[in-house]
């Protein structure tokens, strides 16, 4: 896919979160190389936005495309194809805790298909070295910092080399110093590999210190901020 095709393309789309309408008439487009805020307060519909890219929450009306495929009536069948071209990063790390690093990475590889023991020890290097993980392969996830789960989980996003990372509140658990180091983290994920990241946040800190496209839910609507003056005035 070239860089002038969208990666996400929502037009006039309104989102349901169960039975409720918590966005509606959204418009949002997403290139290679993007890097994006969702913000707003609780409630205000940003994860239902995150969720709708990976056909976790039903879209109705307009038109809604990712990568390839049309989320308008998508058929169940298709789904897990979609979640393999987006990676997601959630807040509680979700790691198998009965499991080694090494053996949630290679859960995930075989998983969605990988069955060459090499290409598979492979790609887990290259992730881990990735993420500056390569020493903590055979630990436990308990046996790991807050920061040091969540760059396993990052790791994990990165697998099947996808063009899109979807990152929930990816620091929201975590304390400044280590915020710094998995935001870091992304913009260099972002910068150097081309891929495009999506993140949920309600800490407006990061939007000035790590920029990028910012949209603001509010009021079942979710529009971008142009003027960069606009993000001093958001208040969470």
């Amino acid at each position: 896919m070239d860089t002038s095709t969208p990666l996400i393309e929502f037009s006039h789309v309104d989102i349901n979160n169960g039975d409720s309408l918590v966005i509606e008439d959204l418009n949002f487009t997403l290139y290679k190389g993007d890097f994006v805020y969702l913000t707003g307060k609780v409630g205000s519909g940003k994860t239902s936005i995150l969720r709708s890219f990976s056909a976790e929450n039903p879209v109705h009306n307009g038109s809604a495309r990712v990568g390839d495929f049309n989320l308008i009536g998508i058929k169940r069948k298709q789904i897990p194809y979609l979640r393999r071209s987006v990676g997601v990063v959630f807040q509680d790390f979700q790691l198998l805790m009965d499991r080694t690093v090494h053996e949630n990475l290679e859960f995930v590889l075989r998983s969605t298909d990988w069955k060459d023991k090499r290409a598979i020890e492979e790609r887990i290097s290259e992730v881990l070295e990735e993420v500056g993980l390569t020493s903590k392969a055979h630990k436990m996830p308990h046996q790991l910092s807050g920061g040091e789960q969540q760059r396993v989980a990052i790791a994990r996003s990165l697998l099947n080399r996808p063009a899109v990372i979807l990152a929930d509140e990816p620091t929201g658990n975590l304390d400044a110093e280590t915020t710094d180091g998995i935001m870091t983290l992304l913009s260099k994920i972002n910068r150097e590999n081309g891929t495009a990241v999506v993140t949920v946040t309600h800490n407006t800190a990061l939007l000035s210190k790590y920029p990028g496209r910012v949209f603001v839910c509010k009021d079942c609507s979710c529009t971008e901020i142009i003027d960069d003056r606009e993000i001093i005035d958001l208040d969470f």
